[in-house]
């Protein structure tokens, strides 16, 4: 058994690497700048303090977040590319230098542009008073949109605008018109000076265990998950708070399923073709066929609203006792309150757990070992109990897997319903508000526990069957 355990965990560790990989993938899919998208981003720069002050503002928030890293080991590309290329602070003019690269090929000439870009708008910033400043503020924006244009016809239009721009007003062409030149001069010198070849020369880069993976994988294994880009609560506490409630409630769910459907599935199959095997099996496909939304909502509506039904049960939400309250104040409110969304967690389950049951009940029963249990004379309920019940188990086993991812997801429908704040609802309204380390947190945590899942099941595949542990 001990082999057999140490195999399977031994599958668990490369599984667990390859879904964290595919998690952090897709956590630097979404647009725009992580950092504009955790934080305001900042106002309208008008002088050079403000810039400076700005872009120390970024670097230390792209920091907090861990994106001025390298995002991984290694990385394979075209000698043309730097392995520098990271250390370019703001996501959009990164993605311009590697559209630039992917052109001309010469990132030292790139590079200087750029620096020449800096220099030019600190030199405009530079300037208190102009002779015209609308015209002014119009040759800053003008500016500030180079760093975003990488094709050649864009930037060469922006730059004479930018150009002649400096020229009208006589201030500025004394002040700024030579940094100007400077700038048409470098991407001249992009364009002159290029050396596509580099493009089709491959090159791994090496950058060690500093960088955003080794990070991030490092930092959620010992539970810091990061913080929320909504409300800038660690992700960990916001979790806490959320997977009680979700777990509660699960919990009785499944409880309440196998205890219902375990029992009506072993009388289905002892009672095969009977009316009461006819009669449990359309009354749980009914309820199966029935929606859960439909279900939480009438449910609402005829247990819960005195308009329209029995006020037997509260309404949405957890009610309005704090935590000042007694304890058994708070816990009958509370149950009162997720009697509804348990039953509409629990009754999906009932059909298909009894329909399994029934099914690995009915082939058990038809086998030698039974047949031979019977004719040695051993009463009817040691039949079942002791040698039908056991092998019957494989199907009810399997289905057990699938629980464990659901136990942390929860149900966000029935959770948006009932107003219940559990995993469901909080992955929901993440999804909608784009906090993306909240909704990749519980993308990664249902990983781990599918997979924590599927090893139960098959250390209970063998338990069920000692001959799994040979195979």
């Amino acid at each position: 058994m001990l082999t057999f355990l140490v195999k399977r965990i031994l599958i668990f560790i490369p599984t667990l690497l390859i879904v964290s990989l595919i998690a952090f993938g897709l956590s630097r899919l979404p647009n725009g700048d992580p950092v504009d998208n955790c934080f305001d981003p900042s106002g309208e720069v008008d002088s050079r303090y403000n810039y400076e002050y700005a872009e120390k503002l970024y670097k230390e928030r792209a920091k907090d977040l861990g994106v001025h890293l390298p995002p991984f080991y290694c990385s394979f590309a075209a000698q043309a590319y730097p392995d520098t290329l990271y250390k370019i602070a703001r996501k959009s003019k990164r993605e311009t230098a590697e559209k630039l690269i992917a052109q001309y090929g010469n990132w030292s000439k790139i590079e200087s542009y750029f620096k020449q870009l800096k220099t030019t708008e600190f030199a405009l910033l530079s300037v208190a008073f102009a002779t015209d400043e609308n015209n002014k503020i119009q040759t800053l924006r003008e500016l500030r949109q180079l760093p975003l244009a990488y094709k050649e016809n864009v930037i060469e239009g922006r730059l004479k605008g930018l150009q002649e721009s400096t020229q009208r007003d006589s201030v500025l062409n004394l002040k700024v018109s030579n940094e100007v030149d400077l700038l048409i001069s470098s991407f001249a010198a992009v364009k002159a000076n290029a050396t596509t070849q580099k493009l089709y020369i491959p090159d791994f880069k090496w950058y060690g265990y500093d960088n955003q993976y080794h990070h991030w994988i490092t930092n959620f294994l010992s539970g810091d998950f990061g913080i929320s880009c909504v409300d800038k609560r660690p992700v960990v506490d916001k979790i806490s708070d959320a997977i009680f409630w979700t777990l509660l409630m699960n919990i009785c769910a499944i409880i309440l399923g196998y205890l219902i459907a375990i029992p009506l599935g072993i009388q289905s199959a002892i009672k095969r073709d009977s009316r009461f095997d006819k009669v449990v099996s359309i009354v749980l496909f009914v309820l199966y066929s029935l929606p859960v939304f439909w279900i939480g909502t009438m449910t609402l509506i005829f247990f819960a609203t005195p308009e329209y039904g029995m006020q037997i049960f509260p309404g949405v939400g957890l009610g309005d006792s704090g935590a000042s309250a007694p304890f058994w104040t708070r816990f009958w409110e509370r149950a009162s309150h997720l009697v509804l969304p348990v039953f509409c967690l629990t009754y999906p389950a009932l059909a298909f757990l009894s329909r399994q049951m029934r099914g690995g009940m009915t082939d058990v029963l038809k086998k030698d070992f039974i047949r031979t249990a019977r004719a040695k004379g051993l009463p009817e309920s040691q039949v079942i109990n002791k040698h039908a019940f056991r092998n019957s188990l494989f199907p009810i086993i399997t289905l057990f897997t699938s629980i464990f991812p659901e136990i942390l997801a929860g149900s966000v429908v029935l959770e948006i319903i009932f107003n219940i704040p559990g995993m469901g609802k909080l992955a929901f309204d993440a999804l909608i508000s784009q906090d993306w380390n909240v909704v990749f947190t519980v993308l990664m945590l249902g990983a781990i526990l599918t997979m924590i899942g599927i090893l139960v099941a098959d250390v209970l595949y063998a338990w069920a069957d000692p001959r799994v542990r040979v195979k």
